[in-house]
């Protein structure tokens, strides 16, 4: 049994059907990402995981407990963190820490004691009687975060922690997270920084629509990524690969060298003369643009659909690399692009902006 198990929920505002048939579990220990467009129902599951909207049908266990709307005391164990900051810029960080924590229900040294471990873990003991409208976006979300671990729960919903911030409070939340998932605390991240959570998370549910799209490991997600793998020869031509051009997903592309240096398409690599101007240098660039003209680079782009099949993306390299020395070519490098969940996620939910 997982510790929060999300069953076909399902929740319509007039004739629109923001959540439809959403399931998922949440594991103790587990970083669990929930990712989706603006208006793809991410909100609404959560505020109804919260207790704050009541699902016309579906149902919510945590730690084995069937959750009613409204029912305060079973989710005592949650902890939410809201993209909209919830603090008042009035109080101090202690003040805003205290109301909070009396509200939770914490009273005398517990409370004390917990605002002063709070403040140490994000990073505010010395702003602690500062008041919050004084304080940058960082340590304004940092506090945010910190109101919601007052009582300790045992699972904390994250609604773009990180947006807006500096990278250094950034990456001070994010080792936060991680510390709190190995201490046992479940915990639901959603975001629209991409990167953030292919780094963070165990598992991760794309929705879109209110409907599920996908839901798995990351690593099993990035297995099904388009990706590209490109080989850069020298000493043929594309009118010389004509065996190349009949292999099935395969692009013959026209580069160049410069500075003793493949460059990229687009010019996403500069010449190593442009780097350090000094006189070898200057000498190195020289030598390279009297061989310009003479070894031109060729990029053979293999545009590959699923990254789980090495075998078949094998056969595809030893068709292209035969053909190439077949027509006088040799391999000058070979590179590849990673797979990344922002391109499975656009793939899976399009590319049309949303409101």
């Amino acid at each position: 049994m997982s510790f929060l198990e999300i069953s076909r929920l399902r929740k319509s505002f007039g004739t629109l059907v923001a959540v439809d048939d959403v399931s998922f579990c949440v594991e103790a220990h587990e970083i669990f990402g929930l990712l989706g467009p603006n208006g793809a129902g991410k909100s609404t599951t959560m505020m109804m995981l919260a207790g704050l909207v009541e699902p016309d049908s579906g149902g919510i266990r945590l730690d084995g407990r069937d959750l009613a709307p409204g029912d305060r005391f079973a989710r005592r164990p949650m902890g939410v963190v809201p993209q909209e900051l919830a603090i008042y810029p009035k109080l101090t960080a202690r003040e805003n820490l205290r109301f909070y924590g009396r509200l939770y229900g914490l009273r005398g040294s517990k409370l004390k004691k917990r605002i002063a471990d709070i403040l140490q873990l994000i990073g505010l003991t010395e702003r602690a009687n500062g008041e919050t409208e004084t304080f940058s976006g960082g340590m304004k979300r940092r506090l945010n975060f910190g109101v919601a671990l007052l009582h300790e729960p045992r699972l904390l919903i994250l609604d773009e922690p990180t947006v807006g911030v500096d990278p250094q409070s950034r990456a001070h939340l994010l080792r936060c997270v991680r510390e709190l998932s190995a201490e046992g605390v479940a915990v639901i991240y959603c975001s629209h920084y991409m990167e953030e959570v292919q780094e963070l998370c165990d598992r991760v549910a794309i929705i879109d629509h209110g409907k599920v799209l996908t839901c798995d490991r990351i690593d099993h997600l990035l297995g099904r990524v388009d990706f590209e793998v490109r080989l850069h020869v020298t000493g043929t031509s594309p009118d010389k690969l004509t065996a190349v051009k009949d292999i099935p997903g395969v692009e013959i592309r026209q580069g160049s060298v410069v500075g003793g240096q493949p460059k990229a398409e687009g010019g996403r690599r500069k010449a190593e003369s442009e780097d350090t101007p000094s006189p070898l240098n200057t000498q190195h660039s020289t030598l390279n643009s009297q061989l310009l003209h003479h070894s031109p680079l060729t990029t053979i782009a293999i545009q590959y659909a699923d990254a789980e099949h090495a075998d078949a993306l094998a056969a595809t390299l030893a068709a292209v690399l035969k053909a190439v020395a077949s027509a006088g070519g040799a391999l000058e490098r070979l590179d590849a692009d990673e797979p990344d969940l922002e391109r499975l996620f656009l793939r899976m939910t399009g590319s049309t902006l949303r409101d």
